[in-house]
């Protein structure tokens, strides 16, 4: 039967590369685990563009708030809505249609 010991060289260095490996094993988990740092990294960028959209969906939905009270409210904003969407005019007045701007044609595929 072998006995270890701490002072055989032998044992000491086995001992230390046990060590090394668990070490190198714990660092590669923590960087790479399921909830290590690129995990955690990838989780707060998801986090800021949903606060992002968050943000944006909240200062669209103030605006139309805004609209549907003034709209309730507002006769001019009534006839602006009316004169816009629906090309409603005054007895007298013209309106002119222009087009709109279209996209720049993209280039066909050489065969």
């Amino acid at each position: 039967m072998m006995s270890f010991r701490w002072e055989d060289a032998r044992f000491r260095r086995l001992a230390f590369l046990a060590l090394a490996l668990v070490m190198v094993f714990l660092i590669v988990h923590e960087i790479f685990g399921e909830h290590g740092y690129l995990a955690l990294r990838h989780r707060r960028r998801e986090l800021e563009t949903l606060q992002q959209q968050v943000k944006q969906l909240q200062e669209e939905n103030k605006k139309l708030e805004e609209e549907i009270k003034a709209l309730k409210s507002d006769p001019k904003a009534i006839e602006k809505l009316a004169r816009e969407q629906m090309k409603l005019a005054h007895p007298g007045e013209i309106i002119y249609v222009l087009p709109e701007k279209q996209s720049k044609p993209e280039a066909t595929a050489k065969k």
